[in-house]
Protein backbone atom coordinates (compact mmCIF):
# COMPACT_ATOMS: atom_id res chain seq x y z
CA UNK A 1 0.00 0.00 0.00
CA UNK A 2 1.28 3.53 -0.18
CA UNK A 3 0.82 4.08 3.51
CA UNK A 4 4.02 3.97 6.37
CA UNK A 5 2.90 3.74 10.00
CA UNK A 6 3.20 6.91 12.09
CA UNK A 7 1.92 10.32 12.75
CA UNK A 8 3.20 13.66 12.59
CA UNK A 9 1.92 17.66 12.16
CA UNK A 10 2.86 19.97 9.64
CA UNK A 11 1.41 23.51 10.57
CA UNK A 12 1.40 26.36 7.95
CA UNK A 13 0.54 29.79 8.99
CA UNK A 14 -0.38 32.34 6.42
CA UNK A 15 1.31 35.55 6.17
CA UNK A 16 -2.08 37.54 7.04
CA UNK A 17 -2.75 35.52 9.64
CA UNK A 18 -0.32 35.73 11.96
CA UNK A 19 2.70 37.44 10.36
CA UNK A 20 4.28 34.68 9.77
CA UNK A 21 4.84 31.80 7.45
CA UNK A 22 5.80 28.86 9.66
CA UNK A 23 6.89 24.80 8.35
CA UNK A 24 7.03 22.58 11.13
CA UNK A 25 7.09 19.28 11.83
CA UNK A 26 8.81 18.42 8.36
CA UNK A 27 11.75 17.00 10.04
CA UNK A 28 15.22 16.35 7.62
CA UNK A 29 16.39 13.61 5.28
CA UNK A 30 14.79 12.21 2.78
CA UNK A 31 13.53 13.31 -0.80
CA UNK A 32 13.37 16.43 -1.40
CA UNK A 33 10.22 17.86 -3.08
CA UNK A 34 9.47 18.27 -7.11
CA UNK A 35 10.56 21.71 -7.98
CA UNK A 36 7.04 22.70 -9.18
CA UNK A 37 6.12 26.48 -9.47
CA UNK A 38 2.80 26.09 -7.11
CA UNK A 39 0.28 28.56 -7.07
CA UNK A 40 -3.01 29.68 -6.16
CA UNK A 41 -5.40 30.22 -9.21
CA UNK A 42 -7.26 33.91 -8.84
CA UNK A 43 -10.64 32.03 -8.58
CA UNK A 44 -9.88 30.55 -5.49
CA UNK A 45 -8.10 33.93 -4.24
CA UNK A 46 -10.88 35.57 -4.64
CA UNK A 47 -13.35 32.64 -2.73
CA UNK A 48 -10.40 32.80 -0.30
CA UNK A 49 -10.99 37.06 0.68
CA UNK A 50 -13.69 36.12 3.51
CA UNK A 51 -11.95 33.52 4.95
CA UNK A 52 -8.46 35.37 5.77
CA UNK A 53 -7.56 34.80 9.16
CA UNK A 54 -9.24 31.79 9.56
CA UNK A 55 -7.82 27.86 10.15
CA UNK A 56 -8.91 24.68 9.51
CA UNK A 57 -7.32 21.45 10.22
CA UNK A 58 -6.64 17.77 7.98
CA UNK A 59 -5.75 14.60 8.64
CA UNK A 60 -4.25 13.20 6.00
CA UNK A 61 -3.26 9.17 4.68
CA UNK A 62 0.56 9.21 4.44
CA UNK A 63 1.83 8.45 1.47
CA UNK A 64 4.41 6.06 0.51
CA UNK A 65 6.75 8.44 -1.27
CA UNK A 66 8.29 10.81 1.13
CA UNK A 67 8.86 13.13 -1.88
CA UNK A 68 5.33 13.34 -2.24
CA UNK A 69 4.16 14.23 1.41
CA UNK A 70 6.76 16.95 0.93
CA UNK A 71 5.43 18.19 -1.88
CA UNK A 72 1.88 18.11 -0.63
CA UNK A 73 3.46 20.06 2.26
CA UNK A 74 4.25 22.88 -0.19
CA UNK A 75 1.21 23.34 -1.58
CA UNK A 76 -0.63 23.61 1.69
CA UNK A 77 2.41 26.10 2.21
CA UNK A 78 1.57 27.93 -0.67
CA UNK A 79 -2.40 28.28 -0.37
CA UNK A 80 -1.98 29.44 3.46
CA UNK A 81 0.50 31.99 2.91
CA UNK A 82 -1.37 33.57 -0.14
CA UNK A 83 -4.75 33.07 1.43
CA UNK A 84 -3.88 34.54 4.64
CA UNK A 85 -4.87 31.38 6.70
CA UNK A 86 -3.43 28.55 8.67
CA UNK A 87 -3.73 24.94 7.71
CA UNK A 88 -2.40 22.60 10.25
CA UNK A 89 -2.17 18.66 8.91
CA UNK A 90 -1.67 15.69 10.59
CA UNK A 91 -0.45 12.47 8.62
CA UNK A 92 -1.51 8.97 10.18
CA UNK A 93 -1.28 5.43 8.51
CA UNK A 94 -4.58 4.01 6.74
CA UNK A 95 -3.72 0.43 7.81
CA UNK A 96 -3.11 0.90 11.69
CA UNK A 97 -6.82 -0.80 11.48
CA UNK A 98 -8.80 1.59 14.47
CA UNK A 99 -8.64 4.89 11.77
CA UNK A 100 -12.13 5.01 11.33
CA UNK A 101 -12.94 4.35 15.19
CA UNK A 102 -10.82 7.25 16.08
CA UNK A 103 -11.94 9.84 13.95
CA UNK A 104 -15.97 9.00 14.38
CA UNK A 105 -15.47 9.49 18.58
CA UNK A 106 -13.55 12.56 17.67
CA UNK A 107 -16.65 14.13 15.80
CA UNK A 108 -19.14 12.77 18.12
CA UNK A 109 -16.95 14.70 21.41
CA UNK A 110 -16.52 17.38 18.88
CA UNK A 111 -12.67 17.60 18.45
CA UNK A 112 -12.53 16.33 14.84
CA UNK A 113 -10.39 17.88 12.05
CA UNK A 114 -12.80 19.42 9.50
CA UNK A 115 -11.81 17.70 6.99
CA UNK A 116 -9.60 14.59 5.38
CA UNK A 117 -8.60 12.57 2.32
CA UNK A 118 -8.94 9.07 2.57
CA UNK A 119 -8.87 6.18 -0.03
CA UNK A 120 -13.27 5.65 -0.87
CA UNK A 121 -12.99 2.38 -1.28
CA UNK A 122 -11.55 1.36 2.25
CA UNK A 123 -13.10 4.02 4.46
CA UNK A 124 -16.17 6.07 3.19
CA UNK A 125 -18.69 3.86 3.40
CA UNK A 126 -17.94 3.13 7.12
CA UNK A 127 -17.58 6.96 7.78
CA UNK A 128 -20.77 7.69 5.92
CA UNK A 129 -22.94 4.92 7.45
CA UNK A 130 -21.76 6.37 11.33
CA UNK A 131 -22.60 9.68 10.43
CA UNK A 132 -19.92 11.46 10.41
CA UNK A 133 -19.84 13.31 6.54
CA UNK A 134 -21.36 16.08 5.28
CA UNK A 135 -22.78 16.05 2.03
CA UNK A 136 -20.06 17.81 -0.55
CA UNK A 137 -22.28 17.41 -3.96
CA UNK A 138 -21.81 21.20 -4.14
CA UNK A 139 -18.23 20.81 -3.93
CA UNK A 140 -18.51 18.31 -6.44
CA UNK A 141 -20.84 19.39 -9.19
CA UNK A 142 -18.56 22.71 -9.40
CA UNK A 143 -15.56 21.04 -10.07
CA UNK A 144 -17.47 18.91 -12.97
CA UNK A 145 -18.16 21.98 -15.04
CA UNK A 146 -14.09 22.25 -14.65
CA UNK A 147 -12.85 19.28 -14.51
CA UNK A 148 -14.81 16.72 -16.33
CA UNK A 149 -15.52 13.51 -14.84
CA UNK A 150 -14.09 11.93 -11.96
CA UNK A 151 -12.72 8.21 -12.49
CA UNK A 152 -15.90 5.64 -12.43
CA UNK A 153 -15.11 4.47 -8.85
CA UNK A 154 -15.58 7.42 -7.49
CA UNK A 155 -19.29 7.14 -8.33
CA UNK A 156 -19.61 3.88 -6.17
CA UNK A 157 -17.28 4.85 -3.46
CA UNK A 158 -18.30 8.31 -2.74
CA UNK A 159 -22.24 8.44 -3.66
CA UNK A 160 -25.06 7.65 -1.15
CA UNK A 161 -28.40 7.82 -2.37
CA UNK A 162 -27.53 10.21 -5.12
CA UNK A 163 -25.77 12.73 -3.13
CA UNK A 164 -22.17 12.90 -2.93
CA UNK A 165 -19.94 13.02 0.43
CA UNK A 166 -16.50 12.33 -0.83
CA UNK A 167 -14.34 14.73 -3.10
CA UNK A 168 -12.31 13.16 -5.36
CA UNK A 169 -8.57 14.30 -4.93
CA UNK A 170 -6.04 11.96 -6.29
CA UNK A 171 -6.46 8.34 -8.38
CA UNK A 172 -4.51 5.11 -6.82
CA UNK A 173 -4.17 2.51 -9.83
CA UNK A 174 -4.02 -1.11 -8.90
CA UNK A 175 -1.46 -3.02 -10.37
CA UNK A 176 0.84 -6.16 -10.54
CA UNK A 177 4.62 -6.51 -11.07
CA UNK A 178 6.85 -8.85 -12.79
CA UNK A 179 10.53 -9.12 -13.72
CA UNK A 180 10.55 -8.78 -17.21
CA UNK A 181 14.07 -9.99 -17.85
CA UNK A 182 13.64 -13.26 -15.67
CA UNK A 183 10.44 -14.37 -17.63
CA UNK A 184 12.43 -13.49 -21.36
CA UNK A 185 15.37 -15.70 -19.81
CA UNK A 186 12.97 -18.66 -19.64
CA UNK A 187 10.69 -17.86 -22.35
CA UNK A 188 7.60 -16.71 -20.48
CA UNK A 189 5.43 -14.16 -22.34
CA UNK A 190 5.02 -10.51 -20.95
CA UNK A 191 1.05 -10.05 -21.16
CA UNK A 192 -1.33 -7.70 -20.10
CA UNK A 193 -2.89 -10.31 -17.33
CA UNK A 194 -2.50 -13.95 -16.26
CA UNK A 195 -4.61 -16.37 -14.43
CA UNK A 196 -3.51 -16.59 -10.81
CA UNK A 197 -2.61 -20.10 -11.72
CA UNK A 198 -0.24 -19.07 -14.43
CA UNK A 199 1.30 -16.89 -11.87
CA UNK A 200 1.92 -18.99 -9.26
CA UNK A 201 3.59 -21.59 -11.95
CA UNK A 202 5.64 -18.86 -13.50
CA UNK A 203 6.76 -17.75 -10.02
CA UNK A 204 8.48 -21.41 -9.57
CA UNK A 205 9.74 -21.36 -12.85
CA UNK A 206 11.63 -18.50 -12.74
CA UNK A 207 12.74 -18.91 -9.10
CA UNK A 208 16.75 -19.86 -8.05
CA UNK A 209 17.27 -19.17 -4.49
CA UNK A 210 20.67 -19.51 -5.11
CA UNK A 211 20.77 -16.55 -7.00
CA UNK A 212 18.36 -14.80 -4.31
CA UNK A 213 15.74 -15.28 -7.07
CA UNK A 214 12.17 -15.92 -5.17
CA UNK A 215 9.39 -15.51 -8.33
CA UNK A 216 6.29 -15.01 -5.58
CA UNK A 217 6.29 -11.94 -3.37
CA UNK A 218 2.81 -11.76 -2.12
CA UNK A 219 2.20 -12.35 1.49
CA UNK A 220 -0.86 -13.32 3.21
CA UNK A 221 0.30 -11.91 6.80
CA UNK A 222 -1.76 -8.85 8.41
CA UNK A 223 -1.14 -6.13 6.15
CA UNK A 224 -3.11 -3.79 3.41
CA UNK A 225 -1.32 -5.71 0.44
CA UNK A 226 -2.35 -9.59 1.62
CA UNK A 227 -5.83 -7.92 2.66
CA UNK A 228 -5.85 -7.02 -0.88
CA UNK A 229 -4.63 -10.56 -2.70
CA UNK A 230 -7.09 -12.42 -0.71
CA UNK A 231 -9.68 -10.50 -1.57
CA UNK A 232 -9.06 -10.47 -5.88
CA UNK A 233 -8.58 -14.05 -5.43
CA UNK A 234 -11.65 -14.93 -3.66
CA UNK A 235 -13.72 -12.32 -6.29
CA UNK A 236 -12.05 -13.72 -9.28
CA UNK A 237 -13.27 -17.19 -8.24
CA UNK A 238 -16.20 -16.19 -7.62
CA UNK A 239 -16.91 -15.91 -3.89
CA UNK A 240 -17.61 -12.27 -2.13
CA UNK A 241 -17.80 -11.21 1.62
CA UNK A 242 -21.04 -10.01 0.90
CA UNK A 243 -23.93 -9.96 -1.93
CA UNK A 244 -24.02 -6.88 -4.11
CA UNK A 245 -25.90 -5.06 -2.01
CA UNK A 246 -23.21 -4.84 0.44
CA UNK A 247 -25.74 -5.61 3.53
CA UNK A 248 -25.91 -9.85 2.87
CA UNK A 249 -22.81 -12.07 3.97
CA UNK A 250 -21.99 -15.08 1.75
CA UNK A 251 -19.08 -15.36 2.32
CA UNK A 252 -19.25 -19.30 3.19
CA UNK A 253 -19.30 -20.38 -0.75
CA UNK A 254 -18.00 -23.37 -2.74
CA UNK A 255 -16.13 -20.56 -4.97
CA UNK A 256 -14.60 -18.88 -1.54
CA UNK A 257 -13.42 -22.56 -0.61
CA UNK A 258 -11.98 -23.21 -3.67
CA UNK A 259 -9.59 -19.89 -4.00
CA UNK A 260 -8.72 -20.03 0.34
CA UNK A 261 -7.85 -23.73 -0.87
CA UNK A 262 -5.33 -22.17 -3.96
CA UNK A 263 -4.06 -19.83 -1.88
CA UNK A 264 -3.14 -22.32 1.29
CA UNK A 265 -1.66 -24.37 -1.29
CA UNK A 266 1.02 -22.16 -1.85
CA UNK A 267 2.27 -21.32 1.33
CA UNK A 268 2.00 -25.30 2.52
CA UNK A 269 3.32 -27.31 -0.20
CA UNK A 270 7.01 -28.03 -0.27
CA UNK A 271 6.72 -27.94 -3.96
CA UNK A 272 6.51 -24.24 -4.34
CA UNK A 273 9.11 -23.72 -1.30
CA UNK A 274 11.83 -22.26 -3.51
CA UNK A 275 9.75 -19.52 -5.36
CA UNK A 276 9.30 -18.23 -1.40
CA UNK A 277 11.59 -16.01 -0.17
CA UNK A 278 12.63 -15.67 3.52
CA UNK A 279 10.50 -14.36 6.19
CA UNK A 280 7.44 -13.59 3.80
CA UNK A 281 5.18 -15.27 6.25
CA UNK A 282 6.00 -12.14 8.67
CA UNK A 283 5.77 -9.84 5.99
CA UNK A 284 4.07 -5.64 6.33
CA UNK A 285 2.85 -3.72 3.85
CA UNK A 286 6.17 -1.89 3.31
CA UNK A 287 7.95 -5.48 3.35
CA UNK A 288 7.07 -6.65 -0.38
CA UNK A 289 8.46 -3.30 -1.61
CA UNK A 290 11.64 -3.19 0.26
CA UNK A 291 11.87 -6.78 -0.89
CA UNK A 292 11.18 -5.62 -4.64
CA UNK A 293 13.96 -2.93 -4.71
CA UNK A 294 16.13 -5.12 -3.07
CA UNK A 295 15.94 -7.35 -6.38
CA UNK A 296 14.94 -10.50 -5.03
CA UNK A 297 11.68 -10.86 -6.22
CA UNK A 298 9.92 -12.00 -9.60
CA UNK A 299 6.09 -11.18 -8.84
CA UNK A 300 4.33 -8.41 -6.17
CA UNK A 301 1.04 -6.72 -5.97
CA UNK A 302 0.75 -3.37 -4.63
CA UNK A 303 -0.13 0.12 -5.75
CA UNK A 304 2.70 2.09 -7.81
CA UNK A 305 4.41 3.21 -4.74
CA UNK A 306 7.11 0.42 -6.05
CA UNK A 307 6.86 1.92 -9.51
CA UNK A 308 7.51 5.04 -7.93
CA UNK A 309 10.26 4.64 -5.75
CA UNK A 310 12.08 2.54 -8.17
CA UNK A 311 11.64 5.66 -10.84
CA UNK A 312 13.01 8.28 -8.15
CA UNK A 313 15.81 6.47 -6.85
CA UNK A 314 17.11 5.02 -10.00
CA UNK A 315 16.63 1.59 -9.02
CA UNK A 316 17.57 -1.03 -11.69
CA UNK A 317 14.69 -2.76 -11.39
CA UNK A 318 13.13 -0.06 -12.80
CA UNK A 319 13.71 -0.63 -16.26
CA UNK A 320 12.82 -4.85 -15.64
CA UNK A 321 9.43 -4.14 -14.25
CA UNK A 322 6.04 -5.27 -16.67
CA UNK A 323 3.73 -3.62 -14.87
CA UNK A 324 0.39 -5.79 -15.70
CA UNK A 325 -3.73 -4.85 -14.87
CA UNK A 326 -3.77 -8.06 -12.30
CA UNK A 327 -5.33 -11.76 -12.87
CA UNK A 328 -7.94 -13.61 -13.49
CA UNK A 329 -9.76 -16.82 -12.16
CA UNK A 330 -12.57 -19.16 -12.79
CA UNK A 331 -15.13 -16.82 -12.58
CA UNK A 332 -13.56 -13.79 -14.96
CA UNK A 333 -11.80 -13.54 -17.74
CA UNK A 334 -10.31 -10.24 -16.91
CA UNK A 335 -8.70 -8.66 -14.06
CA UNK A 336 -10.99 -6.60 -11.61
CA UNK A 337 -8.77 -3.28 -12.13
CA UNK A 338 -10.40 0.16 -11.09
CA UNK A 339 -8.24 1.04 -8.94
CA UNK A 340 -9.75 3.77 -6.06
CA UNK A 341 -9.39 7.56 -5.52
CA UNK A 342 -8.06 9.04 -2.38
CA UNK A 343 -10.73 11.64 -1.51
CA UNK A 344 -11.51 14.66 0.72
CA UNK A 345 -14.28 14.54 3.26
CA UNK A 346 -15.91 16.87 5.15
CA UNK A 347 -16.67 15.83 9.10
CA UNK A 348 -19.88 16.85 10.54
CA UNK A 349 -19.34 19.51 13.20
CA UNK A 350 -16.40 20.91 11.32
CA UNK A 351 -15.53 24.13 12.54
CA UNK A 352 -14.23 25.92 9.24
CA UNK A 353 -16.27 23.90 6.63
CA UNK A 354 -16.14 26.44 3.86
CA UNK A 355 -12.19 27.11 4.18
CA UNK A 356 -12.05 22.76 4.38
CA UNK A 357 -13.57 22.96 0.83
CA UNK A 358 -11.90 25.43 -1.00
CA UNK A 359 -8.97 23.99 0.41
CA UNK A 360 -9.85 20.12 -1.46
CA UNK A 361 -11.01 22.37 -4.25
CA UNK A 362 -7.32 23.57 -4.86
CA UNK A 363 -5.67 20.57 -4.23
CA UNK A 364 -7.29 18.52 -6.56
CA UNK A 365 -5.43 20.33 -9.87
CA UNK A 366 -2.92 21.80 -11.09
CA UNK A 367 0.53 22.86 -9.82
CA UNK A 368 -0.97 21.69 -6.26
CA UNK A 369 -1.40 18.53 -7.81
CA UNK A 370 1.51 18.51 -10.48
CA UNK A 371 4.01 18.77 -7.32
CA UNK A 372 2.64 15.13 -5.34
CA UNK A 373 2.06 13.54 -8.89
CA UNK A 374 5.72 13.89 -9.47
CA UNK A 375 6.71 12.78 -6.00
CA UNK A 376 5.05 10.01 -6.44
CA UNK A 377 5.14 8.93 -10.29
CA UNK A 378 2.40 6.73 -11.27
CA UNK A 379 1.17 6.05 -7.75
CA UNK A 380 -0.63 9.67 -7.04
CA UNK A 381 -2.46 10.73 -10.62
CA UNK A 382 -5.65 12.77 -11.60
CA UNK A 383 -9.41 11.78 -10.30
CA UNK A 384 -10.52 13.85 -13.15
CA UNK A 385 -10.53 13.58 -16.90
CA UNK A 386 -9.42 17.29 -17.70
CA UNK A 387 -6.64 17.41 -15.30
CA UNK A 388 -4.97 14.59 -16.91
CA UNK A 389 -4.55 17.17 -19.98
CA UNK A 390 -3.43 19.93 -17.50
CA UNK A 391 0.15 19.39 -17.81
CA UNK A 392 2.36 17.19 -20.66
CA UNK A 393 3.96 15.15 -17.46
CA UNK A 394 0.36 13.35 -17.03
CA UNK A 395 0.62 12.61 -21.10
CA UNK A 396 4.34 11.76 -21.54
CA UNK A 397 5.74 11.48 -18.30
CA UNK A 398 6.01 7.64 -18.20
CA UNK A 399 4.90 4.73 -20.31
CA UNK A 400 2.86 3.77 -17.72
CA UNK A 401 0.46 6.77 -18.21
CA UNK A 402 -1.78 5.84 -20.82
CA UNK A 403 -2.85 2.68 -19.17
CA UNK A 404 -3.59 4.45 -15.85
CA UNK A 405 -5.98 7.03 -17.19
CA UNK A 406 -7.98 4.77 -18.81
CA UNK A 407 -8.09 2.30 -15.64
CA UNK A 408 -9.97 5.72 -14.47
CA UNK A 409 -12.46 5.62 -17.44
CA UNK A 410 -13.15 1.65 -16.78
CA UNK A 411 -17.25 0.95 -17.77
CA UNK A 412 -18.09 -0.22 -14.31
CA UNK A 413 -19.47 -2.58 -12.67
CA UNK A 414 -17.72 -5.89 -13.97
CA UNK A 415 -19.65 -9.19 -13.66
CA UNK A 416 -18.30 -12.44 -12.83
CA UNK A 417 -20.13 -15.39 -13.51
CA UNK A 418 -21.28 -16.24 -10.44
CA UNK A 419 -23.49 -12.75 -10.34
CA UNK A 420 -21.61 -10.67 -8.50
CA UNK A 421 -20.51 -6.56 -9.87
CA UNK A 422 -17.56 -5.09 -9.07
CA UNK A 423 -17.22 -2.69 -7.33
CA UNK A 424 -20.36 -3.88 -5.01
CA UNK A 425 -22.20 -1.10 -3.63
CA UNK A 426 -20.12 0.56 -0.51
CA UNK A 427 -20.22 -1.87 2.26
CA UNK A 428 -19.58 -1.20 6.01
CA UNK A 429 -19.55 -4.08 6.85
CA UNK A 430 -17.27 -5.05 4.76
CA UNK A 431 -14.68 -2.26 4.96
CA UNK A 432 -14.77 -2.93 8.44
CA UNK A 433 -14.40 -6.50 8.57
CA UNK A 434 -11.21 -5.92 5.67
CA UNK A 435 -9.98 -3.50 8.16
CA UNK A 436 -10.05 -6.05 11.51
CA UNK A 437 -7.36 -8.24 9.32
CA UNK A 438 -10.38 -11.05 9.03
CA UNK A 439 -9.07 -12.56 5.73
CA UNK A 440 -5.58 -12.37 6.89
CA UNK A 441 -6.30 -14.37 9.80
CA UNK A 442 -8.11 -17.03 7.54
CA UNK A 443 -5.05 -17.45 5.71
CA UNK A 444 -2.89 -18.03 9.12
CA UNK A 445 -5.11 -20.83 10.25
CA UNK A 446 -4.87 -22.38 7.00
CA UNK A 447 -1.33 -22.72 7.23
CA UNK A 448 -1.53 -23.98 10.36
CA UNK A 449 -3.72 -26.83 9.54
CA UNK A 450 -6.65 -25.53 9.46
CA UNK A 451 -9.17 -27.32 7.00
CA UNK A 452 -10.27 -24.60 4.05
CA UNK A 453 -13.62 -25.07 4.57
CA UNK A 454 -13.37 -24.89 8.02
CA UNK A 455 -11.75 -22.00 8.05
CA UNK A 456 -13.96 -20.29 5.74
CA UNK A 457 -16.84 -21.07 7.71
CA UNK A 458 -15.37 -19.53 10.79
CA UNK A 459 -14.48 -16.74 8.97
CA UNK A 460 -17.76 -16.20 7.95
CA UNK A 461 -19.21 -16.34 11.28
CA UNK A 462 -16.68 -13.44 12.34
CA UNK A 463 -18.26 -11.08 9.42
CA UNK A 464 -21.56 -11.62 10.25
CA UNK A 465 -20.91 -10.68 13.80
CA UNK A 466 -19.25 -7.21 12.34
CA UNK A 467 -21.85 -6.68 9.69
CA UNK A 468 -24.57 -6.87 12.95
CA UNK A 469 -22.32 -4.55 14.66
CA UNK A 470 -22.67 -2.09 12.07
CA UNK A 471 -26.54 -2.64 12.24
CA UNK A 472 -26.72 -5.32 8.88
CA UNK A 473 -29.08 -8.26 10.27
CA UNK A 474 -28.18 -11.38 8.83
Amino acid sequence: MEEKTGLSRRTFLGVSALGVLGLAGCGGGGPAAPQVDVQVPQALLDQAASLRGGSVGMLSQKLYSEAANQALDKSLQVFAQATGTTVRNDLVSGDAGDMVAKMDAEVKAGTSRDFAFVSDRRFVGQLHNLGALTDVTDVVDEMRKLYGEPATEASTYCVFNGRWFAIPYHFIASAMYLRKDWYQEKGLPLKPHYTWEELRDNALEVSDPAKRRFGWGLTVNRSGDANGFIANVVNTYGGAIADNTGTKVVFNSPETVAAVTFIGDIYTNPKYTPMLPPGIGSWTDSSNNENWLAQILGLTLNQFSVYADSKTKNNPVYANTHPFNGATGPAIDKPLAFGESNSFVVFKGAKNPALAKLVAKYMVSGSALLGVAKGAPCLVNPSWDKVWDSDPYYTSGDPAFPALREQTRTPLPVATRTGFKFPQAPSPGEQAATAAYLLTDMMQSVIQGARPADAVAATHARIVQIFEQQGYKQ
